[in-house]
């Protein structure tokens, strides 16, 4: 008896991210058929990117929240207004910069039908199954700075001995899918708001995206 696999089993986006694409709206409309790991079946659809084409600055977080993942936009819920913030704070404008997450589904645990569902890490293979969608989206924007949103999103764009308390609020040089990357490391704005002293974690964020603003000139 032949057994076939399903595409989430290969665990990579590839097969559904259009060749020679330099559009973000056709990549968002590829996304959205994306199978490359089996998140895509509980989540409720792809939460792709958005923001300027060609933005100077493209935040990268870890994955879509509740909201997110109920409104198919990044970073809509409490964190994503407490980032705005910061990032106005800091001399960035939020409207100008490009945001997408490291992985494009939510991943939740849900103890019944109808009760809150809990944010759930990704796994490093998660991560690297999703590559292929952030490569695309590096390669159309092609951002002057890249500001990394916590410990997930830099271990999926730096690899899996990234520890974002040893480089947050430094401009790194790597290469990042193929291209040379100036990259600024913060913490995730959702730390900030389980933080115990939260001014604290806050004056820290915008402390980094001060760097990040700095770096842009």
């Amino acid at each position: 008896m032949v057994t076939t696999r399903a595409p989430e089993d290969a665990y990579t986006a590839e097969p559904f991210v259009p060749e020679g694409v330099r559009s973000l709206t056709a990549l968002r409309r590829a996304a959205a058929d994306c199978r490359g790991c089996p998140l895509h079946r509980e989540a409720t659809q792809t939460v792709f990117g958005t923001g300027a084409a060609h933005a100077r600055v493209m935040l990268v977080g870890e994955q879509p929240g509740d909201q997110e993942d109920r409104q198919g936009r990044p970073f809509v819920g409490p964190a994503g207004k407490l980032l705005d913030r910061a990032l106005a704070e800091a001399g960035i404008d939020p409207g100008a910069a490009y945001v997408t997450n490291a992985v494009k589904h939510f991943k939740f645990t849900q103890a019944e039908p109808r009760k809150r569902r809990i944010h759930k890490a990704p796994t490093l293979r998660e991560m690297t199954a999703c590559g292929p969608w952030l490569a695309a989206e590096l390669a159309v924007v092609e951002p002057e700075l890249i500001v990394v949103l916590g410990a997930t999103a830099g271990k999926a764009l730096l690899g899996s001995s990234f520890r974002v308390t040893e480089v947050r609020g430094t401009v790194l040089e790597e290469e990042i899918h193929g291209r040379r990357e100036r990259l600024v490391p913060t913490v995730h704005p959702s730390s900030v708001l389980r933080a115990d002293d939260r001014e604290a974690a806050y004056k820290g964020l915008v402390a980094d995206l001060k760097v990040a603003a700095r770096a842009l000139g």
